[in-house]
């Protein structure tokens, strides 16, 4: 009854539906995986949170790098601002509004110094370089969120005319005349305060995301090609046992004339 399944054509549907529900499996696996990395970044960035800021030396020492345990530690850091090697980074929107943000060595005590992104500002990115509001000068403390480097190509992180595609204290370690440390602050609020009007980076979102449904979206698409697979199956071959079906034997002997 579903011998025609060893046909070409069925073993080749059924390699292409074995297939496709392969791939919509794994991107669901992927989906999950990409909830459960979020969920563990939930729980770094609300320990963090809960925790009183640390001085930067002692949440990054020198030389150490920001990773996925110490990103968006809570820290603090004394220093004075080098607006002569500031940038702003193109491109940054804010509820669908263009804009830059402005990224600042602070020179520490020490002699060194950490990028601190001071805020966002509203440009339409057309200027060679918008002006932007001056930190404070002399002594400042500030207090913001540690973050790893953007993981974006040279060619994003690296001044030109005073402007970046994303923030990296690698692709500035070239354009300063100190050694910087890894990552970079967003700034929450500083000491004195600033006269400009710049807007803090908002706290991250702690939701879980689309992930957990778009899974399930891939696998409904797995499902769905098995069970339409072995839908069509049992549709040709009901239709296979009809009586009333016509074949090509069929229709040959219907032409033959009766003598």
């Amino acid at each position: 009854m579903y011998r025609f399944m060893l046909s070409a054509r069925w073993i080749g549907f059924a390699i292409f539906v074995v297939l496709l529900a392969a791939v919509c499996t794994r991107l669901g696996l992927w989906q999950m995986h990409k909830l459960e990395h979020r969920l563990d970044r939930n729980d770094v960035i609300t320990a963090h949170f809960k925790k009183n800021p640390v001085e930067l030396t002692k949440a990054l020492p020198p030389g150490e790098k920001v990773d996925g345990t110490t990103e968006w530690t809570r820290v603090t850091a004394t220093g004075t601002y080098d607006v002569e090697h500031e940038v702003t980074v193109k491109f940054t929107t804010r509820d669908g509004a263009p804009g830059a943000d402005v990224v600042t060595p602070l020179v520490l005590p020490s002699g060194d110094a950490v990028l601190v992104d001071r805020g966002w500002m509203s440009t339409d990115n057309n200027v060679a370089r918008p002006d932007v509001p001056a930190p404070p000068s002399g002594e400042v403390t500030v207090e913001g969120w540690l973050r790893q480097n953007n993981g974006a190509g040279p060619g994003a992180v690296k001044p030109v005319d005073g402007q970046v595609r994303a923030v990296s204290s690698k692709g500035m370690a070239d354009f300063v005349p100190y050694d910087l440390a890894d990552g970079y602050v967003n700034l929450q609020k500083q000491t004195p305060p600033a006269s400009g009007d710049l807007e803090a980076e908002p706290e991250p979102e702690l939701g879980q995301g689309p992930h957990f449904f778009y899974a399930l979206q891939w696998w409904f698409f797995a499902l769905l090609a098995v069970v339409g697979y072995f839908w069509f199956a049992r549709a040709e071959a009901k239709e296979r046992r009809n009586p009333t079906r016509i074949d090509g034997f069929a229709a040959a002997k219907d032409r033959t004339p009766v003598s």
